[in-house]
């Protein structure tokens, strides 16, 4: 008999697990998770809910979705489905997840040395009349960015500039300035109270800007459309201007390089810059990461546009959760990349499957046979030391 792949076993599993999720609990491996997590957060939580939060977390890397009914019958105890449902709802509803504790802790298992690049970005989706909006600030990190602070905004379309402004404060209140190497944001994170802002408080960015924007040369005032500055660019050509622009009514520098937009037409990526206007091009490209963690926690991975709650507290609560699972996967991941078995590599040069979901299956597998030595323990990647 020709044998299976771990690879092959894992997605067997997987889909046994997700099918099954009605009838199926998770083993004992969950007081694990207990044990490990129990230090982190003790001190903001009381023993109950520290003992749901483990549950909770198994549960999501077996089922892979935030549906509370199919989480509620993968619970690892006794209880009933009903009684394991009623009590995920009363974690949600008390707010016992302290954000800054969960800043802190995901923070601690980045497997880098600050100063960090950070990414910002939104992702959104609407359920019935209710808009979902959640503003995230991300670490950059090998292809992807690890979630550290969110925000939930009770509205649709763009964030503000004090939105954009609390988060920052947020993470450098909690970190320090000195720990910001950059910060990466698209085209929606424009505004003269922003960079004036990030200018006051010495941040340095790297943001695309649109191609329409008129920007100031402040020795002449001419005022120009940023386009024509880059417009005589070829496809892959890259120019850095050293000179200091306005922009937005705040001076900073200009960089841009010629691309090609959906439809594969030419179009200018032009990024403002606080300083250091030829590290723009290159860090700015560490922005798609913020894209690659949105995919893993909605369609790559948790189906976080599953939930049916309609009480944005409560949304966060699931968010913050769902982020510490989403930590874990992607450090389990790259570990049984290297350890285990090397995931597949197709002819366009992309993995078969993503890190974070190799590493949601490879949890998946350890919950559903505990028995089964493997080559790497994946509670160890839960753990802060």
């Amino acid at each position: 008999m020709e044998k299976t792949s771990i690879f092959r076993n894992f997605k067997v599993y997987n889909y046994h697990i997700i099918t099954m999720s009605r009838s199926i609990k998770v083993s004992h491996k969950s007081s694990e998770i207990f044990t490990v997590i129990l230090p982190i957060f003790k001190a903001s939580m009381n023993l109950a809910h520290i003992k749901c939060l483990s549950m909770l977390l198994g549960a999501l890397c077996t089922v892979q979705t935030v549906c509370l009914s199919r989480l509620a019958g993968a619970f690892d105890n006794k209880a009933s489905r009903e009684s394991s449902f009623r009590r995920i709802q009363r974690f949600m509803a008390q707010l016992v997840l302290d954000f800054d504790v969960v800043a802190e802790y995901l923070r601690s298992r980045i497997p880098l040395d600050g100063p960090y690049t950070l990414t910002m970005d939104r992702t959104n989706w609407k359920l019935g009349e209710l808009n979902i909006n959640a503003l995230v600030l991300g670490i950059a990190y090998d292809h992807m960015s690890f979630p550290i602070l969110f925000r939930l905004l009770p509205k649709r379309g763009n964030s503000n500039c004090k939105e954009r402004i609390d988060i920052m404060q947020r993470f450098i209140r909690l970190f320090g300035r000195g720990s910001i190497k950059c910060l990466v944001a698209d085209r929606e994170f424009v505004g003269h109270e922003w960079f004036k802002w990030l200018n006051d408080n010495a941040v340095q960015y790297h943001i695309r800007i649109r191609d329409n924007f008129r920007v100031e040369d402040p020795r002449t005032g001419e005022k120009i459309r940023a386009r024509h500055i880059f417009n005589n660019l070829k496809h892959g050509e890259e120019r850095v201007l050293h000179r200091i622009y306005r922009v937005c009514g705040e001076l900073c520098y200009l960089s841009g390089a010629m691309i090609k937009d959906k439809a594969g037409k030419p179009e200018p990526q032009i990024l403002v810059s606080f300083c250091k206007p030829e590290e723009a091009l290159p860090s700015y490209k560490e922005r798609w990461t913020i894209e690659t963690m949105f995919k893993g926690l909605k369609s790559s991975g948790f189906n976080i546009e599953d939930t049916h709650m309609v009480h944005i507290d409560r949304i966060e609560q699931l968010f913050g959760v769902v982020i510490i699972a989403y930590t874990w996967a992607y450090l389990v991941g790259i570990a049984a990349n290297i350890k285990v078995k090397a995931i597949r590599v197709l002819n366009n040069g992309r993995r078969a499957i993503s890190i974070v979901k190799y590493g949601l299956n490879f949890i998946a597998d350890t919950l559903f046979r505990p028995f089964r030595p493997t080559k790497i323990n994946v509670f160890e990647f839960l753990s802060c030391t």
